[in-house]
């Protein structure tokens, strides 16, 4: 009885991994697959690797207080958000195609995850100079992050309700870090321009929209698998 409670877990826990991941191309690519290898050879965790998109997020705090004085930050938090990313792809091919998986690990999966999410958006608000916008750069960012951590609570919401994982935006996780990568990158050229950081602020207002448009479209697909019964 113990083999076949042991066996059906570690199948469940393989199924949850293998099939609510987000769905990337990039998994595919040699240099991802190489990379993955050789993080699973040097015995860093998933786990320690999900953590590890933290730290790269947090520091977008401090890079986007000082792109106002330096515009090469502008060009650092974008590195830096690439680097959240990569951490976020390869935590995931680590604990499935490696077979590095643990009880915990949808914890590692999503939790750091929301925590990245405040700190990017919110750091990258700190280089946006205040125009007397209506709502001030510092609000808007905390309402896109709020609305960003929602739509991952709607998602998990329906997971532990029965239903698929829903990864559809506008605005789900890669296209808000897409958008703001892009923005930041587009800031460095407009230094010194009547456009400066108005092109990161119309990314916030995009972001805290999309995400907004997100929240309904998921509750409006998981309500409707709730009530046909289209449970995994």
């Amino acid at each position: 009885m113990r083999d076949a409670f042991v066996g059906t877990f570690s199948y469940n826990l393989l199924r949850i991994s293998t099939m609510d991941r987000r769905p990337l191309k990039t998994r595919g690519a040699s240099w991802a697959k190489n990379l993955a290898a050789s993080l699973a050879q040097l015995g860093l965790t998933p786990n320690l690797i999900s953590l590890l998109s933290v730290v790269f997020a947090f520091l977008v705090l401090f890079a986007g207080s000082l792109a106002k004085s330096n515009p090469s930050y502008f060009l650092i938090c974008a590195g830096l958000i690439q680097l959240r990313l990569l951490c976020n792809l390869l935590d995931g091919m680590v604990a499935v195609e490696h077979g590095k998986s643990s009880a915990n690990g949808e914890l590692f999966n999503d939790v750091p995850d929301r925590f990245a999410d405040i700190f990017i958006i919110v750091g990258a608000s700190f280089s946006i100079v205040d125009d007397g916008y209506v709502i001030s750069p510092l609000n808007l960012a905390w309402i896109a992050s709020s609305l960003a951590v929602i739509t991952a609570y709607i998602r998990v919401l329906g997971k532990s309700l029965g239903t698929s994982s829903y990864f559809i935006g506008p605005m789900a996780k890669q296209h808000r870090m897409f958008l703001l990568t892009l923005a930041l990158i587009i800031e460095f050229f407009l230094i010194g321009s009547s456009f400066s950081t108005k092109i990161l602020y119309i990314a916030l207002v995009i972001i805290a929209t999309g995400s907004l448009v997100t929240t309904f479209r998921r509750l409006r697909i998981i309500s409707s698998d709730l009530l046909k019964g289209n449970l995994k």
